[in-house]
């Protein structure tokens, strides 16, 4: 048989067998990294392990100890759970996608009398075990696209015929393992066997291609590691994050509510709650005057031929809501952008007068599908930290890096690591070429320019221009989406925005999209559960309790209260009566900073005695030295 030659990523290169696959390759390398490969690239394309070498290549191998062979493996972990499936429930369930997500996988099931609960996830697991340690080869197989239909119509599995007669291609590539067959792009781990560590964590439901029209099917979460260890250190993180799921701490902490009889993904905002996001806006709102930018208000609804006119219309419709008044249509407003445009429009500006910089707490409707709504972190009603700055396009760069150092200021207040992407132009998108390479180039030009590390996340910008994504990293080193920023050439053209340079001619400006915070609803929830609900003084909704030991202290605890009120304490008084280790204990399950305790000896002092919420006693002090104390420890921290 003739010999090819194959080049590594160092460089070198190799004279093999014509027909040997990259796994051999692995194994003529090192046993270790033979055991690690679980796919590879030749030329830049993604194979199998498993697939033969016929000609000259580069050749790339895929390990576990990347993110795509992690990927790889859980997504071969996900057809392990559904060939399981269906060893134990049979015709009883159909197949439908299986794919791997971050922090694990799924697969959707279908099935008219068979409903999952989590007391099988057991049974299901030593299923994949058995499955596992026969260790099955994952063979890829390409068929007629007609064969395919046909196989898996024999087989009952319509979703799989779905899919295949909604491919535009002659052939498919299917996935065996053992009697097990899937419809798969691939690729796959070379065998079972290699699928170590996988536990099941949850079943939901999801409706099939995301839409309520069609039917609901069974969603089975479940996350897999190459090694238990690493598994268990995952679990643990993740029963970790069950206790601080900002749903469950929302209704221990009173801070807000959901009713379907107001509708779903609209939140109600608790007096506790309601405080939380107030603070936070006051807060934003004096951050941004500091930095030059101008408080507006735009209004809730906005003509249709407006929307028509920046393209929403559409390239975004199907998220927005519409509404008729006097025979007018109008749209809700899922964006802030448009009623900043006509403040600027609506004079005659100066290049002296630019930049232009809007800030908006803006209320916003988006029409999210019920299946993707999760608590605060996706809702249809949010309010934003919404800006826009009109500026010369020699302004640009300056802003840029204003936003960023923005976003770094505030980022450092709340304790927060992030990484940042570069998102660029996607297929559903309006504007030109030129505009869009302008846009793309200022972006990449402030984020070289300051030193900050990037990723480039390939078309999904927005659809009228390149965007920053800034992604924060929470205590259980979470990601969370929060601000951005989207540089807009186009928006200004079709509103016709312009002004007058030093020549004395028209010029037309350029628009920066950002927020910081981005959604507040949003980043309340991940407040909550970066911190457990256990927020820094400067933002508790309480940050003070008053607990009475009798009921002869009662009105010196009122005092002390409404003194510390007039300071601007936050400060709230227990004067039940109850033994004051009770109150202390709900108090710290309120997860109240400090709880004041009042004695006959505190009411002869005239004092008070501070207790932390994480057991720590203060020495006593009078009610003046708390309000200084409580005043310098928010300095300290915001």
């Amino acid at each position: 048989m003739a010999n090819v030659r194959i080049t590594l990523p160092d460089g070198a290169v190799q004279e093999v067998e014509q027909g040997i696959t990259p796994l051999d390759v692995a194994r003529s390398i090192s046993p270790g990294l033979a055991r690690q490969t679980v796919a590879a690239r030749l030329n830049e394309q993604l194979v199998d392990a498993t697939t033969p070498i016929l000609e000259d290549v580069s050749l790339q191998l895929i390990t576990l100890k990347t993110p795509e062979g992690l990927e790889i493996y859980r997504h071969s972990s996900a057809h392990l759970m559904a060939h399981a499936v269906k060893e134990l429930f049979g015709k009883e369930v159909q197949v439908t996608i299986g794919p791997a997500i971050e922090g694990g996988f799924y697969y959707d099931f279908y099935s008219e009398s068979h409903t999952f609960s989590p007391d099988e996830f057991e049974q299901i697991e030593k299923k994949m075990a058995e499955l596992a340690k026969a260790d099955l080869p994952l063979e890829r197989e390409v068929m007629k696209r007609d064969e395919a239909i046909a196989l898996f119509r024999a087989m009952g599995e319509d979703y799989k015929v779905e899919l295949i007669e909604d491919l535009d291609a002659e052939e498919v590539s299917l996935y065996r393992q053992g009697d097990f067959v899937d419809l798969c792009r691939g690729p796959h781990v070379p065998t079972t066997g290699i699928l170590k560590a996988f536990k099941l964590t949850s079943v939901a439901g999801a409706y099939w291609r995301g839409s309520e029209e069609n039917a609901m099917l069974q969603r089975l979460y479940a996350t897999a590691f190459p090694d238990k260890k690493e598994l268990k250190q995952y679990l643990v993180r993740l029963e970790e994050a069950r206790k601080r799921d900002h749903r469950k701490l929302g209704r221990e902490l009173d801070l807000f509510s959901f009713s379907e009889e107001a509708g779903a993904g609209l939140v109600i905002w608790h007096p506790k709650g309601a405080m939380l996001r107030t603070l936070l806006e006051n807060f934003e709102r004096e951050e941004h005057l500091k930095r030059g930018y101008e408080i507006v208000v735009g209004p809730q609804i906005l003509r249709t031929e407006l929307w028509q006119t920046s393209g929403h219309f559409d390239n975004y419709r199907e998220n927005m809501y519409f509404t008729e008044v006097d025979g007018q249509s109008y749209g809700v407003k899922p964006m802030n952008c448009l009623a900043h445009m006509l403040i600027y429009k609506s004079k005659r500006r100066s290049y002296r007068d630019l930049p232009q910089r809007y800030f908006e707490l803006g209320m916003v409707h988006r029409h999210e599908k019920s299946g993707v709504l999760h608590g605060l972190l996706r809702v249809r009603g949010f309010t934003q930290d919404d800006a826009h700055i009109l500026c010369m396009p020699e302004q640009l760069d300056a802003e840029i890096k204003g936003v960023l150092a923005f976003v770094q200021d505030v980022m450092a207040i709340f304790g927060f690591e992030y990484e940042l992407e570069l998102s660029t132009r996607p297929e559903k998108s309006i504007g030109s070429d030129e505009d869009w390479e302008r846009a793309t180039n200022a972006l990449r030009s402030a984020l070289d320019d300051t030193g900050l590390e990037y990723d480039i996340n390939e078309g999904d910008g927005a659809f009228y221009g390149p965007k920053i994504d800034i992604k924060l990293k929470d205590a259980l080193d979470r990601k969370w989406q929060c601000a951005t920023i989207q540089c807009d050439f186009t928006l200004p053209e079709r509103f016709d925005l312009t002004y007058i340079g030093s020549d004395g001619e028209k010029h037309r400006p350029v628009m920066v999209h950002r927020v910081i915070l981005g959604a507040i609803e949003r980043f309340v929830g991940v407040l909550i559960e970066h911190f457990a609900g256990n927020f820094p003084l400067w933002i508790s909704p309480v940050q003070a309790k008053i607990l009475n030991v009798t009921d002869n202290q009662a009105d010196y605890a009122q005092q002390v209260c409404d003194q510390l009120r007039q300071q601007g304490v936050r400060v709230q008084v227990d004067l039940r009566n109850e033994k004051l280790g009770f109150k202390i204990r709900e108090a710290q399950v309120e997860k109240i900073p400090y709880m004041l305790v009042i004695g006959d000896k505190e009411v002869a002092d005239g004092t008070l005695s501070p207790r932390h919420r994480s057991g720590e006693t203060l020495t006593a002090m009078t009610p003046a030295e708390f309000v200084e104390f409580i005043q310098e420890e928010c300095r300290k921290h915001h």
